[in-house]
């Protein structure tokens, strides 16, 4: 049933729909919570990877990024973080590297190593495909206030805390770290026009 309905969300059957489903069980097991899609805000999930278990954590949990319920932080681990909102316990859930080496113990008759996968995470027991440890989840992560602050630089507004101090400036992350996108240069014929428009609008 939560496979079924993580393969309908994802768009078809792969080794990381098995693994985040198995992830999502285990997680809300450890924390006591049977129907995670009832829990609302109650449960939030860092998922630390954009691959296609998130898609099965986001179907089989609820959690979404548009109800801050989902946080994605690109670390490039198979890991996610569970955590009840309610009682403050967080367990992190950690797919074992060594898992995709044992598969074809548990799928010797499999077609290929990504069947093999498939068929191993389904029956492979919990404590060979996951690690869990609780954790805490550091003040901040959480509970961020709710404020918008403009960026000193880019004029852009930063919402929930997530602006940087640096040397006296208040300033987006982009602006302090660099951003993943840059200004399109323009055209060579563009740039001049729009030069030759400037200099006639100064009158010279």
């Amino acid at each position: 049933m939560l496979l079924r309905d993580a393969v309908t969300f994802h768009g078809h059957l792969c080794p990381g729909q098995v693994l985040g489903v198995r992830m999502a069980m285990a997680g809300c097991r450890a924390l006591g919570i049977g129907e995670p899609r009832a829990m609302g805000k109650g449960l939030v999930v860092f998922v630390e990877i954009d691959r296609c278990a998130s898609d099965a954590l986001q179907a089989v949990t609820g959690c979404s990024l548009g109800k801050r319920t989902l946080k994605h932080l690109d670390y490039g681990k198979m890991a996610a973080t569970f955590i009840n909102a309610v009682t403050g316990q967080a367990v992190r859930v950690v797919a074992r590297d060594d898992a995709r080496d044992r598969a074809g113990v548990y799928a010797p008759t499999a077609a290929d190593p990504r069947q093999a996968q498939i068929e191993a995470y389904r029956v492979m027991p919990e404590a060979e495909l996951l690690r869990l440890q609780p954790v805490v989840i550091r003040p901040g992560w959480l509970d961020r206030p709710r404020v918008r602050v403009p960026c000193q630089l880019c004029g852009e507004g930063v919402n929930y805390g997530l602006e940087v101090v640096s040397e006296g400036l208040t300033l987006c992350r982009p602006c302090h770290a660099g951003a993943y996108y840059a200004p399109r240069p323009e055209p060579p014929g563009v740039r001049l026009a729009a030069v030759g428009r400037r200099r006639q609008a100064a009158g010279l």
